[in-house]
């Protein structure tokens, strides 16, 4: 007798916390998966642990703000407005008036 395994359908909760789980990690939840519940259930896994990219992470900390106008007011200068928009510009302003 030959051993057979059959693939259980993936349940509609499964799919549906899936598809929210793409959308909040923007990515694709590739078809292949949703066609098994194992499969499904590790792709679930590993999206879950992913922490979402906001667009809080590209802000400058509070930190670094602070720092910033310590140094400009010592300089005499004004920190540019980009730099409160992004955390990668305020670091290389904060590198070149150090």
């Amino acid at each position: 007798m030959a051993s057979t395994t059959y693939a259980l359908p993936a349940t509609p909760k499964q799919i549906a916390y899936a598809r929210a789980l793409a959308l909040r990690n923007q990515t694709l939840l590739p078809w292949e998966v949703q066609q098994d519940r194992r499969s499904l259930s590790a792709w679930i896994d590993a999206q879950a642990k992913l922490t979402p990219a906001t667009a809080l992470d590209s802000l400058p900390s509070s930190k670094q703000v602070a720092f910033a106008e310590r140094l400009a007011r010592i300089k005499r200068r004004a920190v540019p407005d980009e730099c409160f928009r992004d955390k990668g510009l305020m670091s290389k302003w904060i590198d070149g008036n150090k």
